[in-house]
């Protein structure tokens, strides 16, 4: 298994194929235009490969925030089906972890959906914790991609 940070638009529209497994309607299009708002904001990708196959993804960028300080949030973390429960999320979050270690970061966060029990055993068992409610008001729902 390799690890490598996507940084370009290219690199990250050809791993598509295992957003879709999180995302199955997003759209190349969509996509793209997304990916073009958040590239410029730090935003990059970690994907883990198994030969030419991307079998994870996790979005990942810096950000900073007046009770925080300086973060890294992981956005999107994705594994493919057949490949889970082989350490492939760990490798990922092992990345990241050090990721914020090198860029001075005080935290990691991230956002898993509330009835997904088996990303939050996983992210506990990575030493995640909740810290409290992530609240939202859904302006445009065509716009969501799940």
């Amino acid at each position: 298994m390799q690890l490598k940070e996507l940084t370009t638009l290219e690199e990250m529209l050809d791993q598509l194929e295992t957003i879709h497994f999180l995302y199955p309607k997003m759209t190349h299009e969509k996509y793209e235009s997304y990916l073009r708002l958040m590239i410029p904001h730090n935003y990059k990708q970690l994907a883990v490969f198994e030969g030419d196959k991307c079998v994870g993804i996790t979005g990942f960028w810096k950000g900073v925030k007046l009770w925080s300080g300086p973060y890294i949030e992981i956005d999107n973390f994705v594994v493919h089906p057949d490949y889970r429960k082989n350490g492939i999320g760990k490798m990922m979050t092992d990345y990241i972890d050090a990721k914020a270690h090198e860029l001075e970061s005080t935290m990691i966060v991230l956002d898993a959906y509330v009835e997904n029990f088996t990303a939050h055993r996983f992210y506990y068992n990575q030493g995640f914790v909740p810290r409290g409610y992530h609240f939202l008001k859904i302006i445009n729902p065509d716009q969501l991609s799940s």
